[in-house]
C-alpha cells in the first residue's frame, strides 16, 4: 500500500543555503532572544548571526573550504550552535559527533570523514590531536591552543552566506550498521531546508511560540527538527544542557512547545510535582525517536488533558509522518506522511502491502538523504527504483494512510532516544577471552524504552562477573550502548540454519526490568 501527501509545497530560493532560508525568517527580530540559558544569560540571534559569521571566517583560515568536513564533538552550548551555523554559511560540512565516543570510535569517524578541522572540548583536544593526521587542524570551543569560541566573537562581521544548490552537502550523520561499521549519512541543504519548512506549517509555529530544547544537538531530533524549526520562527528556545526532571519543570511554565523522547515523558509523569502549573498554557508536546508506549500516551492524557503528538523519522530521512496538528492522534501510530513525502509498505521484492498488512516501510521525497558517505554499494542497496528508499523498519498503513510501526526488520536498538546496533557491541564482546559468543537484545524498560541486555556463553564453565566484563566495555563503548545487563547461558537458540533466535532471547528476557 502507498500514501501521498496531498499538501506539497515547494520553496524555490536564490540561494539554497539553509542559512539564507533560516536568516530571511529571523532577519525581522534580530534583537529577540535566540538561545535562553537557566542561568539566565541569553543569545540573540544577532548575536548568532555575528558569532557564525566570525567562525565561519576563522574556519576558512584554518584551511576549510567549501565542501570541506568540519567534524564537531562537543558538549551542547550557545557556541556548538553557532558552530552549527558557520558550517552552513561556510558551506562547510558539518559531522556531529556523540559527545559519548570513546578515542576508538573517534578514529574510525576521522579516518572516514577525512575532516579539514576537528573541533571539541578543551578537555579533549590532546587526545584528539593525537587521533587526526597530519594537516587536519584541531580546535576547541573553549580556552586551548585554538579557541574557535573566541576567535569567531572576535572576527564576528558581515560574512557572506555561501551560495549552495538542493544537493549541496550540509551534514554528514553517522548512523551504525548492522554490520558494525558506521555509515554516514548524507543530508543536503534541501533535504533539510524541506523538512524544516514543512514542520515548520504543519505543527503550526506561531509568533509568541516559545521551545524547550532539552536534546542533545548531535542528532537529527536535536539540531535539526528542533533548532530550525524554531529558528523559522524566530522563537525564543529555552535550551537546558540535557533532561533532567527538575530543570524541565523549573522550565516549563515559560515554555509553548516542548520536543522530547518518550523517555521525557515517562520521567514527568513519575514526578509528583508535575502539575498544571508546568501544562495548562502548553500549546504542543511532540515525542519521537523511539516508539512512545501507548501506556505513557494514554497517561499523559489523563494527567494533563493534552495527547502527545507523536511523528516517525530516522537520520536518512528526517521526518517522515507525523500525526496531525488539528484532528485525531491515534495512540500507537505515528501519523500521516509529511506534505511531498510518499510512504508505501511493501514486502521483501518491493511488491505493495494491503490496506492493514505489515511490510517494510519505504519512502521517498525532498527529505531522503543523498546516499552513505563513501558507500556507493551501500546505498544502491537501500534504494529502489522511482528513489524509494528502503527504511528497514516494519509498519502498516491504514485506509487513511495513517501509519503504524509495529517493529525492524533489523535488530536497532532505541535506548533513551539513541540508537543502539547489536552487531558493533557482539563484536566487542567476543573479543574477550572469557566470551565464546554473544547476542546483544533490547528487552522492555519503564524508563529508557528499551535496555541493552547481553546474553553471552562464557568460555569456560565459571562465568566471569558481569560487572567485570561491563568494566572492559568503558574504553571501548559509548555510555548508551554498553548493556544494562549481562547474562550467562549455555548455549544460544540458533534455528535450522545456525541462525540465533533473537525473539527467543527477547521473549525469555523480557521481564527482566519489569517488563514496560
Amino acid at each position: 500500500m502507498r500514501y501521498t501527501s496531498a499538501l506539497a509545497g515547494v520553496i524555490i530560493l536564490e540561494n539554497a543555503n539553509l542559512y539564507h532560508l533560516l536568516y530571511q525568517r529571523f532577519s525581522a527580530h534580530l534583537q529577540a532572544t535566540c538561545l535562553e540559558l537557566p542561568d539566565g544569560t541569553s543569545c540573540s540571534y544577532a548575536e548568532l548571526d555575528a558569532w557564525s559569521a566570525g567562525m565561519a571566517q576563522v574556519l576558512a583560515q584554518l584551511g576549510a573550504t567549501e565542501g570541506d568536513r568540519v567534524m564537531m564533538q562537543v558538549g551542547k552550548s550557545p557556541a556548538a550552535v553557532a558552530l552549527y551555523l558557520a558550517c552552513l554559511r561556510g558551506g562547510f560540512v558539518l559531522v556531529p559527533l556523540n559527545t559519548a565516543y570513546t578515542s576508538a570510535e573517534l578514529a574510525y569517524f576521522i579516518a572516514d570523514a577525512s575532516p579539514a578541522v576537528v573541533v571539541c572540548d578543551p578537555p579533549r583536544e590532546p587526545d584528539i590531536t593525537r587521533l587526526v593526521p597530519p594537516g587536519v587542524t584541531v580546535a576547541c570551543l573553549g580556552p586551548g591552543e585554538c579557541d574557535l569560541a573566541a576567535l569567531g566573537r572576535a572576527a564576528a562581521g558581515d560574512a557572506p552566506v555561501c551560495p549552495r544548490a538542493d544537493h549541496d552537502l550540509a551534514a554528514i550523520l553517522y548512523t551504525s550498521g548492522t554490520t558494525g561499521r558506521s555509515k554516514g549519512a548524507m543530508l543536503s541543504h534541501g533535504n533539510l531546508a524541506s523538512n524544516a519548512s514543512t514542520l515548520h506549517a504543519l505543527w503550526g509555529f506561531q509568533p509568541g511560540d516559545v521551545l524547550l530544547h532539552a536534546l542533545p544537538i548531535f542528532h537529527v531530533h536535536g539540531l535539526f527538527v528542533a533548532l530550525n524549526t524554531a529558528m523559522l520562527n524566530a522563537s525564543r528556545i529555552i535550551f537546558l544542557e540535557k533532561f533532567t526532571t527538575q530543570a524541565v519543570l523549573a522550565s516549563l511554565p515559560k515554555a509553548t512547545v516542548m520536543m522530547g523522547v518518550p523517555t521525557f515523558y515517562t520521567r514527568l509523569l513519575a514526578s509528583a510535582d508535575f502539575s498544571r502549573l508546568h501544562f495548562d498554557h502548553m500549546r504542543l508536546f511532540i515525542s519521537g525517536s523511539a516508539p512512545l508506549t501507548e501506556q505513557t500516551f494514554r497517561q499523559f492524557e489523563l494527567r494533563t488533558g493534552m495527547r502527545i503528538l507523536e511523528r516517525y523519522g530516522m537520520t536518512e530521512t528526517g521526518m517522515i509522518t507525523s500525526n496531525p496538528l488539528e484532528g485525531e492522534r491515534v495512540a500507537g501510530t505515528v501519523g500521516f506522511a509529511l506534505p511531498a513525502v510518499d510512504v508505501r509498505v511493501c514486502d521483501e521484492h518491493g511488491g505493495l502491502r494491503a490496506p492493514g498488512d505489515v511490510g517494510v516501510v519505504e519512502v521517498r521525497g525532498p527529505n531522503v538523504f543523498r546516499g552513505y558517505w563513501k558507500m556507493p554499494d551501500k546505498t544502491a542497496q537501500e534504494f529502489r527504483p522511482g528513489g524509494w528508499f528502503i527504511t528497514g523498519d516494519l509498519g502498516q498503513l491504514d485506509g487513511e494512510g495513517r501509519l503504524s510501526i509495529v517493529g525492524r526488520a533489523k535488530d536497532l536498538i532505541i535506548s533513551g532516544g539513541f540508537n543502539v546496533y547489536p552487531k558493533e557491541i557482539e563484536l566487542c564482546l567476543d573479543a574477550l577471552g572469557e566470551i565464546a559468543e554473544s547476542a546483544v537484545i533490547g528487552v522492555p524498560h519503564p524508563d529508557l524504552g528499551e535496555a541493552v541486555v547481553a546474553v553471552c556463553v562464557a568460555t569456560s564453565q565459571a562465568p566471569p562477573e558481569p560487572e567485570r566484563v561491563l568494566q572492559e566495555l568503558e574504553g571501548q563503548l559509548a555510555a548508551f550502548k554498553r548493556p544494562k545487563a549481562l547474562v550467562f547461558i549455555e548455549e544460544l537458540p540458533r534455528n535450522a540454519m545456525g541462525k540465533v533466535q533473537k525473539n527467543q532471547l527477547r521473549e525469555a528476557h523480557s521481564q527482566l526490568f519489569g517488563g514496560a
